[in-house]
């Protein structure tokens, strides 16, 4: 695996710990959770790739794991923070230029169609008999 898809700078990573939730240890016990960072890790990884989370190298703990952390951080909006914190360090590291930005579509998945907000007109039918029949 290369080097770059699985590095989180330890700078980066000093920055991005303060916004994730502290766990607290179920009373029921279970097996020992996986490091923040690992799962942070296996996480960007994913994002990178846009490989399936269950095809997410083992040095990052199941994919499984990766991503019910996703979701947990997810749902307490940890998210924003990481995305600004991460852009103020590439921003000293690199700089950033975000008068412009770009998407490409094939990055966003709409697997059900999306919706439309104007109708769409329809095709004229077709005159020829149905083969079907």
């Amino acid at each position: 695996m290369q080097a770059d898809y699985s590095d989180v700078p330890d700078e980066l990573w000093d920055r991005v710990k303060q916004w994730i939730p502290p766990w607290r240890r179920s009373p029921r016990g279970g097996p020992r959770r996986l490091d923040n960072r690992k799962a942070f890790a296996g996480i960007v990884y994913r994002l990178r790739t846009g490989c399936q989370w269950d095809a997410i190298p083992r040095e990052f703990g199941s994919g499984s794991t990766c991503y019910r952390r996703f979701v947990e951080w997810t749902n307490a909006e940890v998210f924003e923070k990481i995305h600004a914190e991460a852009l103020y360090y590439y921003h000293e590291k690199c700089g950033l230029d975000l008068e412009w930005a770009s998407l490409d579509s094939a990055s966003v998945k709409a697997p059900k169609g999306g919706t439309s907000r104007v109708p769409i007109p329809l095709i004229a039918e077709n005159s020829a008999a149905s083969a079907t029949f």
